[in-house]
C-alpha cells in the first residue's frame, strides 16, 4: 500500500526495539527518510544496522527524552542531517514504579511520570516548530490501554498515559489549522522486550514456565483480550504508520486502541 510518504522525514522514538523499530522499518519501506532515536548509542546502531542494509536513508542519534538540552542537541544533529521533519513517532517509555498505592513512594511517581508523560512534553516543545512548517505534519503518541482502564498495581504509568492521551487530544485542536494531525495509538500486551521482562519475572515469582506465565496472565489480568496471545509488534507499527500517511488526511485527535478487546468499554 502506498502511504504517500515518500520524500518526507520522519524521526521515531523508542526505536531501538519493539514498536518503535518496526514503524521504523514501514516508514523506510514505504519511501521516508527516517531518523532513529532511544537512550542507548550502541543498541540503537545495532538495531539500525538490520534497517540500514535493505532501505538506507536511515540515521540513528542516542537521545534522552528526560533532558531537553539532550533533546536540544538531537535536534542539531537531525537538522544537519537531514532537515526539518514531517513526522513524529514517540514510542519510547518505561513501566515505571509498579506496586499498590501504599507502596509506591513520590520519586518512584517523579520517576515515572518524567519519562512517561514529561519525556513526550519535551520532545513535542523541541520539535513543534518543524512539525508546523510546510502545511503537512504528523504527530504520533503511543499511549496504552492503561490510559483509559487503568490497573491498580501500575498507577503511575497508567495516570502519565492518561496525561499523554489529554495531551494529545488537546495539541490536535491547536494545529490542525496549520495541517499537523496528532493522534495516539493505544497497545495492549504486546511482544516486547518490556513485557518479555514482565513476564520472566511473573514466571520467577510463581514457579511457572514462560509460556505459562503469559497464559495465566492473560486469563488472570486481560480477560478481554479475546485473541488470547499477545499482540505482535508490527501489528501495532502498521496503525502508525497508517496514521502517519496521507491515507489519514481527516484523522485528529483519535485514539487508535490495538489491543484484541483489552479494553472492557466503547
Amino acid at each position: 500500500m502506498d502511504l504517500g510518504i515518500q520524500g518526507k522525514t520522519a524521526l521515531v522514538f523508542g526505536a531501538d526495539s519493539g514498536i518503535g523499530w518496526n514503524t521504523a522499518r514501514i516508514l523506510l519501506a514505504e519511501g521516508a527518510t527516517v531518523v532513529v532515536s532511544d537512550l542507548d548509542q550502541s543498541q540503537l546502531d545495532n538495531s539500525a544496522d538490520q534497517l540500514e542494509a535493505p532501505y538506507g536513508r536511515l540515521h540513528a542519534f542516542a537521545a534522552d527524552v528526560t533532558s531537553a538540552a539532550s533533546l536540544a542537541d538531537l535536534h542539531t544533529r537531525v537538522r544537519d542531517a537531514v532537515g526539518e521533519i514531517d513526522i513524529l513517532v514517540q514510542s519510547s517509555g518505561v513501566t515505571g514504579a509498579q506496586g499498590l498505592f501504599h507502596e509506591i513512594d513520590e520519586q518512584g511517581w517523579l520517576d515515572t511520570i518524567d519519562v512517561d508523560l514529561m519525556g513526550p512534553v519535551r520532545i513535542t516543545r523541541e520539535f513543534i516548530g518543524d512539525l508546523r512548517q510546510g502545511g503537512w505534519g504528523r504527530l504520533v503518541y503511543l499511549v496504552s490501554e492503561d490510559a483509559s482502564q487503568p490497573y491498580d498495581d501500575e498507577l503511575p504509568y497508567c495516570a502519565a498515559k492518561a496525561g499523554v492521551l489529554s495531551f494529545a487530544k488537546g495539541l490536535s485542536r491547536t494545529y490542525a489549522k496549520e495541517g499537523l494531525l496528532v493522534n495516539t495509538v493505544s497497545p495492549a500486551f504486546i511482544h516486547t522486550p518490556m513485557t518479555d521482562a514482565m513476564m520472566k519475572k511473573r514466571a520467577e515469582e510463581t514457579g511457572q514456565t514462560f509460556d505459562e506465565a503469559i497464559a495465566s496472565f492473560l486469563d488472570d489480568e486481560r480477560p478481554y483480550m479475546e485473541l488470547q496471545r499477545r499482540g505482535e509488534p508490527e501489528e501495532v507499527a502498521n496503525v502508525i504508520a497508517f496514521l502517519c500517511s496521507d491515507l489519514a488526511s481527516f484523522v485528529n485527535g483519535s485514539n487508535y486502541r490495538v489491543d484484541s478487546g483489552s479494553v472492557a468499554t466503547i
